[in-house]
């Protein structure tokens, strides 16, 4: 068969063996889009692993954050790219789908995790593609003892890879009247507030807020040490303060004011009278003529 130089030559006219012969060279095309197409997918499983896991899943329920199964369906994709790469952003300009989620989930913001664009893709192509890829987590969480998380909290006892004591930034109830340090947020409620057990336990293996990633990254929790914590977060975590701590607290701020005010009273008591004295004696002046 001959084929003259700008002709058109339409497949009805090719014969069985050449049309043979051009569907064989289209055939490994294919694969190879369907590979190209899943490496995106693939790489954004690992980010999933890596970054998000932490505060969700897909297809096991809700933890610190919501479930992402067909999330992909809900919302549309541009939202989606933005929330991923910036939901500081979002939540600062007012964004009413970022303003339900962060009402919706206690309050806990989505963190700026610094994932670039090219990142936010891969992942939404991996949310794309299904649940059944998602990195799967324990079904059950290993037994803790709150006596020993209490003490790793309040820096009794140290960390196995040389983390700091909790309390040098967070306080709870029922650690005394003054309960922690105010860097951080209270955690009393914070079982409640990351979603139980399973939330809370994900979120001290990943700590996926900036300023905890960056502390802990270099000195992770043990397995040991964060189901130690979990389970003492989980017995302080109450509705408010103890009536009792709030007694202490108000009678420590009393006697603190009592104290700095005899203070500044003994300091400067001699402050004014070098100025009194003149004024006094010229007012019985005056009332003496």
């Amino acid at each position: 068969m001959r084929f003259r130089r700008g002709s058109r030559v339409l497949p009805g006219r090719l014969g069985p063996p050449a049309l043979a012969l051009v569907l064989a060279g289209l055939a490994p095309a294919a694969p190879a889009r369907a590979q190209a197409a899943a490496a995106p997918a693939a790489e954004g499983k690992t980010l999933f692993g890596t970054l998000c896991v932490a505060c969700h899943t897909v297809g096991g329920g809700a933890l610190v954050g919501p479930d992402l199964a067909g999330v992909t369906e809900r919302r549309p994709r541009e939202w989606l790219l933005r929330w991923i790469r910036e939901p500081d952003r979002m939540l600062a300009a007012g964004d009413p789908t970022a303003q339900q989620l962060f009402e919706e989930f206690h309050r806990v913001p989505m963190p700026n995790l610094g994932i670039d664009a090219s990142q936010a893709a891969a992942l939404l192509a991996f949310l794309e593609s299904g649940s059944a890829a998602a990195p799967a987590r324990p079904a059950e969480l290993p037994a803790g003892d709150p006596t020993v998380g209490k003490a790793l909290f309040v820096g009794e006892r140290r960390f196995a890879n040389g983390g700091p004591p909790c309390m040098g930034c967070h306080s709870v109830a029922g650690l005394g009247a003054l309960g922690g340090g105010a860097l951080g947020p209270d955690l009393t409620p914070s079982y409640n507030k990351y979603g139980g057990a399973a939330g809370l336990a994900s979120f001290l293996e990943g700590v996926p807020t900036p300023t905890m990633k960056a502390v802990w990254a270099p000195r992770p929790l043990t397995p040991a040490e964060r189901a130690d914590l979990r389970v003492f977060l989980e017995q302080a975590s109450v509705s408010g303060r103890p009536i009792e701590a709030v007694g202490k607290l108000a009678a420590l701020a009393t006697g603190g004011a009592v104290l700095l005010l005899a203070v500044a009273q003994i300091h400067w008591r001699k402050r004014l009278v070098a100025v009194r004295r003149p004024l006094l004696a010229r007012a019985r002046q005056d009332r003496s003529v």
